[in-house]
């Protein structure tokens, strides 16, 4: 596995591009509400996206499977209720009720940033509002792990540490983490080394044993289903669907590993964690 350590010419250029990443999704919320469509919300992230000298990566993205030609078509993921991710926008209308992930990548003077959030939509039930609460908070506790010298297995070790915990003081609504997708190093490219898993590795030897170092970026992005943890591919080949049509949450940030933890690039003001995390 060969991770790229980064310069700090390329931290800082990563840093205006997190930002970014963070300031699309600050900007977008007012406009995430009943009756608006999912397109709608992309095209305004694109346009404010163009609008700041920057590319929106996921627009034209190739396939994961290198059988499969069909991109991405859209500038961001909308990923609604048992969407787990790579929701593609459309024309379906957010209603009462819905919890939505968007999930937003731009490209900024070469580098990446990326990052997602959810929104409640209206009177959202008491068990959805608590999946989006659950996986926020796992997705922090990923990230106060991450320093010098700490496998980057106790990521995910730690994260489903959070969600047994959880549904152990909540037999009858059991939580699932997502396996089949997973941060990731990011930087000149989208998706770089390494793998980031959300639960305990049990058989990624290369991830199980990478020790961090100063310098290294990537994202950290705990998906959460309601129910079991198996999904599928719908017909558009990119949407993720739970396969029990339970309620999936995500959370994502993009960080850089610091001499004594990390740093948060796409932290939004609304967040009460540190963007500089001492671990």
């Amino acid at each position: 596995m060969s991770v790229i350590i980064k310069t700090e010419d390329q931290i800082e250029k990563m840093r205006v591009a997190g930002r970014l990443a963070a300031q699309v999704l600050e900007m977008i919320e007012p406009f995430v509400v009943a009756g608006v469509t999912t397109q709608e919300l992309n095209d305004r992230c694109h346009e404010f996206t163009l609008a700041n000298d920057a590319l929106s990566a996921p627009l034209f993205y190739p396939s994961y499977d290198e059988n499969d030609d069909t991109a991405f078509p859209k500038s961001i993921c909308t990923s609604i209720n048992s969407v787990v991710c790579h929701g593609v926008p459309s024309d379906r209308p957010l209603v009462d009720g819905d919890i939505i992930n968007l999930d937003i990548t731009v490209i900024k003077d070469g580098l990446h940033g990326d990052t997602s959030k959810m929104f409640l939509i209206g009177e959202v039930s008491p068990r959805d509002k608590q999946l989006c609460r659950i996986s926020q908070e796992a997705l922090y506790e990923g990230l106060r792990q991450v320093k010098p010298g700490t496998r980057l297995s106790r990521i995910g070790e730690i994260i489903e540490k959070k969600i047994k915990s959880h549904n152990k003081a909540n037999p009858t609504r059991k939580y699932s983490i997502v396996e089949e997708y997973c941060g990731h190093g990011i930087g000149e490219k989208f998706h770089e080394e390494p793998q980031v898993l959300h639960y305990k590795s049990r058989f990624n030897e290369s991830n199980q044993n990478l020790v961090l170092k100063e310098g290294m970026c990537f994202t950290i992005e705990p998906m959460i289903n309601a129910g079991k943890k198996h999904n599928e591919v719908a017909d558009d080949h990119w949407t993720v669907l739970t396969k029990d049509n339970k309620n999936s949450a995500q959370w994502e940030h993009t960080i850089v590993v610091t001499k004594d933890g990390c740093e948060i690039m796409t932290l939004r003001e609304e967040e009460t964690i540190s963007r500089i995390l001492k671990n």
